[in-house]
């Protein structure tokens, strides 16, 4: 019985490690399952959309399935963080927001909604599984996995008439440039951890996302860049100056291309790229969304409600703005909820020490801000959900054992403590 036992226990930690990998593998290659039904199978969307709402149902299954066992408390010491329980607020109303949506489909609404909740749910069930650490490096690197791998078909796949990486119809380049860049951060959240190697995934995902030409995305990246570059003091100068040179560097080396889009670019921009068709975009939108202007039009509410934009009859997704978008859908509601979760992980950011994942983390949260300028997602937040609470959970995870690493040096050195107190007491 005993053998029996440990052999179990041994496939149980098995299938605990790779669950979260496989879930975070997921959670990227979904951008391209509607291609490949389509391309390959030549099957209609709707079957790609369908077969990406069952796989994410049916993780959630089997993540409760597996998690049966557990039990409640870690859910509850989650909740109790503070960009938690904003995250789940948010979630929450846009829930309420069906109620009142003005969604071309109701049910596929419903649907998305579904599938972004159940994101949440995994999240959390993984969580209560296992320790934090353990899930949220299995998760990330499953998901910078899945990022490679659409990077890698991205390239293969036939360029776009303006150039850019995608598909005309099916997937466009600001969604892979933006799933690249938030990739990139994950390789760099697993380097600091120490949890392997992640210098080449970093260059595929940087330099894929370059090469769409996705230029909110490309300058938020460079802005979060510039401030890891000079306020991360664990990275050695030596570090730094190969990072520089080997930027310059890919810029130069697709310096012709560059100037072939800008070309295209000026002469072609198409209603969604050029400046002029994001101020259009806003207008027609802010003029919509002040007509609700305390709980807004309702979860996916723009996609074929906004009448077509300009000469090329452009639908928009969203509102090509962050605030705008949480405005239009949810209302003055919206805005207080965006606020709100952003402050609050803000916040917590703020309690990690000084030191390297404090810095990574607000450079994370300038990519977002930055990019929500003039981008932003149709239905979830820029900064998911799903990882605000993972990356809750782990600076919580941060700070409780840099509390318990004192404790300990404050019973095992008593006097030390006690003297080094007093030296700032009395240096102050």
């Amino acid at each position: 019985m005993m053998i029996v036992s440990q052999s179990d226990a041994h496939q149980d930690d098995r299938v605990t490690a790779s669950l979260p990998l496989v879930v975070g593998f997921f959670f990227a290659f979904r951008l391209l399952i509607v291609l490949l039904s389509v391309r390959l199978f030549g099957a209609d969307p709707q079957v790609g959309v369908v077969a990406s709402f069952t796989i994410n149902i049916g993780l959630l299954l089997l993540v409760l399935l597996l998690s049966s066992d557990r039990p409640m408390v870690r859910i509850g010491e989650l909740a109790r963080l503070v960009s938690v329980r904003w995250a789940l607020a948010f979630l929450l109303f846009s829930a309420c927001s069906l109620l009142w949506t003005v969604a071309e489909s109701k049910a596929a609404a419903i649907g998305y909604w579904t599938a972004m909740a159940s994101d949440v749910a995994i999240v959390f069930l993984l969580l209560r599984r296992d320790r934090t650490p353990c899930v949220v490096n299995s998760l990330l690197k499953g998901f910078v996995y899945g990022a490679c791998i659409v990077a890698v078909i991205a390239w293969l796949m036939p360029t776009q008439s303006d150039l850019r990486l995608g598909d005309e119809e099916l997937l466009g380049p600001n969604q892979i440039g933006y799933l690249c860049a938030f990739a990139f951060f994950m390789a760099q959240y697993l380097q600091r951890r120490k949890q392997g190697s992640w210098y080449m995934a970093s260059l595929l995902l940087a330099v894929t996302l370059l090469r769409t030409f996705s230029k909110t995305t490309i300058a938020a990246l460079l802005a979060a860049g510039v401030v890891l570059l000079l306020k991360d003091k664990a990275m050695s100068r030596r570090t730094k100056i190969w990072i520089i040179v080997i930027t310059l560097v890919v810029i130069a080396a697709f310096s012709t291309i560059i100037l072939s889009y800008a070309s295209v670019y000026a002469s072609e921009g198409n209603q969604s790229e050029t400046l002029s068709g994001r101020f259009s975009i806003w207008a027609i939108i802010f003029v919509e969304a002040i007509q609700q202007p305390w709980i807004g039009h309702g979860f996916h509410s723009v996609w074929q409600v906004i009448p077509p934009i300009g000469p090329d009859k452009f639908e928009a997704r969203h509102a090509h703005n962050e605030l705008l978008q949480q405005f239009y859908a949810y209302g003055a509601a919206g805005i207080v909820l965006l606020t709100g979760v952003y402050g609050s992980f803000y916040r917590q950011v703020r309690k990690l020490p000084p030191g390297s994942m404090r810095v990574f983390f607000c450079s994370l949260l300038l990519f977002v801000i930055v990019r929500g300028l003039a981008d932003t997602e149709a239905f979830d937040l820029s900064l998911p959900l799903w990882a605000i609470i993972l990356f809750s959970a782990s600076i919580e995870g941060m700070i409780q054992d840099r509390a318990q690493y004192r404790i300990r040096g404050l019973i095992a050195h008593p006097r030390a403590d006690t003297m080094g107190a007093s030296s700032i007491v009395m240096g102050s």
